[in-house]
Parts: structure tokens; sequence; C-alpha cells
């Protein structure tokens, strides 16, 4: 069995969080130049068995898409075309940044802390795996 990788893809930066080999725990994976997350995550690919990527499907509050969803379809179309054996799958992504803070705020982090970007993104990544992961059971 593969793990299950999910990210939360920013114009800048996207989080990456994935499950552990059964497929049970969300951790989160790294937060990466957008720029370079192809190459990573081929790279990882290379590296562990993956059954499949979620992929933060960024929608407004009203449920249309937001401005990033153009950027995201053109990513999973340029994915599923180079490796079409790990399937791309869109999970509803609203709020996780709301929810990443919070959930910083819940850990006692400082607010220093809570201003890194990067790490929003990856606990971002990991609510939207953890979600998905509860939707599946």
């Amino acid at each position: 069995m593969g793990r299950i990788l999910s990210i939360d893809y920013g114009k800048k930066r996207t989080g990456i969080a994935v499950t552990d080999p059964l497929q049970i725990i969300a951790n989160g994976l790294a937060t990466v130049s957008t720029s370079d997350l192809f190459d990573y995550l081929k790279a990882y690919v290379g590296r562990e068995p993956v059954d499949c990527i979620v992929m933060g499907e960024p929608r407004q509050t009203n449920g249309e898409p937001s401005e990033n969803f153009a950027r995201v379809q053109q990513f999973a179309n340029r994915w599923k075309k180079a490796m079409p054996a790990i399937p791309v799958v869109f999970f509803d992504e609203r709020y996780t940044s709301v929810l990443a803070h919070q959930a910083m705020i819940d850990c006692g982090l400082k607010k220093k802390s809570r201003r890194n970007k990067a790490l929003v993104d990856e606990i971002s990544a990991t609510i939207i795996l953890k979600d998905y992961l509860e939707t599946k059971r």
C-alpha cells in the first residue's frame, strides 16, 4: 500500500502533507517553492510509493472557484500527463488556512512563529489530507 499525498497549492509556496504507509495518519511533509513543486514531487514518488495525490480545491465561501483555481487545475493536468499512474483527486480546501492558524494558536506557538507562512501552508495541507482521510472511512 502506498502513501496518500496532499497539496495546498499556492502562487508562491505549496504545502505538502503525506500519510504513513498504512494511510492512517496525516503528517506535514514540507513547504516548497511552487516553481520547484513538480520536480520535488517526481523525486518523492521515485523514493516512496504514492497511491494518489489530493489537491486542495480552492473555492470561495459561496462555492465559486477562487482565483487560484485555474493554477491548481493547470498543475493537476500537467501531473496527469507526466504521471498517469498516480491519480489526482480534488478536495475542498475552504477555511484550511483559518484552521491552520487556529491549530498554531492551540499548540501555543508564539505570534512570531504563527507568521511563518510556510508552516501555515504545510499545516493546511495536513488538514486537507486529514479531512480527506475522514471522508474515506
